[in-house]
């Protein structure tokens, strides 16, 4: 009886895998290569850093948001460009930027951080400058604030 349960499990594996790898996996690809996940807009993913007006705009949100995060007592001095930014398209940023931090109680310290920020409003730019029309997707490299 043993032995006949260990070679009903691996038919039915092997059943599975066969399903899986000849029926879902072709649908899946099917999926992925249609229009349901594009997203389109005038702005376009660049795999190189740039410099351009919606870059310069989503490094002064990040930096307010870093602003707005920290405590009364600290203050934080921010370097007047990014180091790097990045457009990963439909007007959504990654930012590597600096920022220098002191408090009463620490020496300041220099914090390399990354941002991914969005602009909501997509090809309509008459709002970029709204801290409102933007979103932080993530930040790293900071202390806890």
């Amino acid at each position: 009886m043993n032995k006949k349960k260990i070679i009903l499990f691996a038919v039915c594996l092997a059943g599975l895998l066969a399903i899986q790898i000849k029926f879902f996996l072709p649908w899946m690809y099917d999926i992925a290569a249609s229009d349901l996940f594009l997203v389109e807009s005038k702005d376009n993913a660049n795999p190189m850093p740039i410099s351009n007006d919606m870059t310069a705009i989503a490094f002064t949100q990040c930096n307010s948001y870093v602003n707005s995060k920290i405590d009364p007592e600290t203050t934080a001095s921010f370097a007047s460009q990014p180091t790097n930014a990045w457009s990963i398209g439909n007007y959504e940023y990654i930012i590597n930027a600096e920022v220098d931090i002191s408090s009463k109680e620490a020496p300041s310290t220099i914090y390399h951080y990354v941002c991914r920020i969005q602009y909501a409003n997509g090809d309509d730019l008459t709002g970029a400058t709204d801290i409102n029309n933007w979103s932080i997707e993530g930040i790293t490299g900071l202390p806890d604030l």
